[in-house]
């Protein structure tokens, strides 16, 4: 039996994931799949990537595209999620901000460079006409990092996935102020070169079982069955839980598409959160299950 480790973050996306491992499912097919949750996020995954610490990572589609163009020794392979995120755009409690248009000029707080709060505030500054160029970024590391910050008053705003956030917009610790979804499919499957020059056939092993596993969430009957256990898990409102599952959607096999991230690309350089582009190739692995 082959040890493969993944990375993701910890949050309602990744479920079908453990609950694949907890069934045995991959090792039924001989992969020992080891789970590694990242708080900190796209950064943090791109980094354990690139230090070979993981060897699979699910992780949001602008992220990985940046940091492949900028070295990445890694492909992706499939699109996980096929649905935008729905980034939520957070103050304090107790800010005096009280609209998106107010936060002009004001400060972000990031989980690290190159991580989707990062990517994705510099994609909110140019949806509202602001200077990218001159944002000024407060790095936190993870959820946690951005409740003290804001709470504090080190940032003015953050910006964190709407659902997994809703607790604390609920108790009073955040106030959200707008959303801004990604405007592109928002996570995808990526694998480290070696381990699919290596290890491609245990690779297309963890996709199907991964694509089965996801198979009860094609129609809204049956992502209904889910919605206790997501709330439990996840200590989400199953209010919540059902508008969540209403706007996802999962990929479940479909083959990455070449014209897909080369639209991706071009969205990312003309919103200038990549700097330069490179042929589709270098980016995608299709594998053929």
């Amino acid at each position: 039996m082959i040890k493969l480790k993944i990375g993701g973050v910890p949050e309602h996306f990744n479920l079908p994931w453990h609950l694949a491992i907890e069934n045995n499912e991959f090792k039924k097919v001989g992969i020992d799949l080891v789970w590694k949750d990242f708080p900190g996020g796209t950064g943090a995954m791109c980094k354990a990537l690139r230090n070979k610490e993981i060897d699979i990572s699910i992780l949001l589609t602008e992220g990985i595209i940046k940091d492949i163009i900028n070295g990445n020794e890694s492909k992706i392979v499939q699109t996980y999620i096929n649905s935008p995120l729905l980034w939520g755009i957070h103050v304090g409690a107790n800010s005096n901000f009280q609209t998106v248009d107010d936060l002009e000029g004001a400060k972000p707080a990031i989980s690290r460079n190159g991580s989707g709060s990062q990517l994705l505030a510099i994609v909110n500054a140019k949806k509202n006409g602001w200077n990218h160029e001159e944002l000024d970024f407060e790095i936190v590391g993870n959820l946690d990092g951005g409740i003290n910050a804001l709470t504090n008053g080190t940032a003015d705003y953050f910006m964190w996935e709407h659902f997994m956030t809703k607790p604390l917009v609920d108790n009073g610790t955040f106030r959200r102020v707008g959303d801004c979804p990604s405007p592109w499919p928002c996570f995808m499957i990526a694998v480290r070169n070696d381990v699919l020059e290596n290890n491609l056939d245990e690779v297309k092993k963890v996709l199907k079982v991964i694509n089965n596993k996801v198979k009860p969430f094609s129609t809204q009957a049956k992502k209904e069955r889910y919605i206790s256990t997501f709330s439990q898990r996840y200590q989400l409102e199953e209010e919540d839980v059902a508008n969540w599952l209403s706007i996802t959607e999962w990929n479940q096999g479909k083959r990455i598409s070449k014209t897909l991230v080369k639209n991706i690309q071009n969205k990312l350089y003309d919103l200038n959160v990549i700097d330069k582009m490179t042929d589709v190739e270098n980016l995608i692995k299709k594998v053929y299950l």
